[in-house]
């Protein structure tokens, strides 16, 4: 039994996030919600001025500004460099998700997938693959996408979904991690990125990879293309296995 770990979509998440930030935080302010998030993204920022980490020019402190708009604008500043420093942190994954689950639920976004996701998806399930998700995102960021998404709910694809509870993506145990839970071995697994340093560090737990290739992706150098399986589209990734 080979399961392919699939998860590549367009974005459309992380522009809705840089474009409505501020709106949202302006929004939801007062809302115990909010108030949570921006508490952990002041933890954060305090354990990375403990381990002298990089971090944002300033620290947040929700209850410590009369101004309200400036207190804001640092969380928006904060939120805008981590961002832009490709951060992973649960603070920052925890407020993206809950701006995802309200834009969602509104109707403002929906998960954009390539066209040949889920026709390819729905073959490999009839072929009696598994079918999981890994990814930087939240397993609730996971199950929104392809729950709202512009094919519809489609989460039925999917027997499980992991993020970076388990690990990192460019940790090989995570991977070794991964094939414990899902109950078989790394070889019988075949994983989807777009990141060649997240192909390695699968490769070096023993699992198969393929080099998804989309436009606008990171190009990649000679010696990658060389050595890995590249694919253009998922409808092109033969595996086979069994129930």
């Amino acid at each position: 039994m080979k399961s392919p770990l699939a998860g590549t979509n367009k974005d459309i998440l992380f522009p809705y996030i840089k474009d409505h930030l501020e709106e949202y935080l302006s929004a939801h302010w007062e809302e115990d919600e909010c108030k949570q998030d921006v508490h952990l993204l002041k933890k954060q920022v305090e354990e990375d001025l403990r381990l002298h980490r990089a971090c944002a020019q300033h620290s947040l402190d929700q209850s410590g500004h009369t101004d309200e708009e400036k207190a804001i604008r640092e969380v928006v500043d904060n939120v805008l460099w981590q961002m832009a420093s490709d951060r992973k942190s649960t603070a920052l994954k925890q407020l993206q998700g809950h701006m995802w689950r309200a834009a969602y639920a509104a109707g403002r976004i929906k998960g954009e997938v390539y066209q040949d996701v889920v026709p390819s998806i729905r073959r490999w399930r009839l072929q009696g693959l598994k079918v999981y998700i890994y990814s930087s995102g939240s397993v609730e960021a996971q199950k929104l996408l392809f729950g709202y998404s512009v094919e519809g709910d489609v989460l039925d694809l999917f027997n499980g979904h992991f993020d970076t509870n388990i690990g990192t993506k460019v940790e090989s145990k995570s991977y070794v991690r991964i094939a414990e839970r899902m109950g078989c071995p790394p070889e019988e697994i075949m994983f989807l990125t777009d990141v060649t340093r997240e192909a390695k560090a699968a490769e070096d737990a023993g699992v198969n990879v393929a080099v998804v290739v989309r436009p606008g992706n990171m190009e990649l150098t000679e010696e990658e293309r060389s050595h890995y399986n590249l694919i253009t589209t998922f409808s092109q990734l033969e595996v086979t296995g069994s129930a």
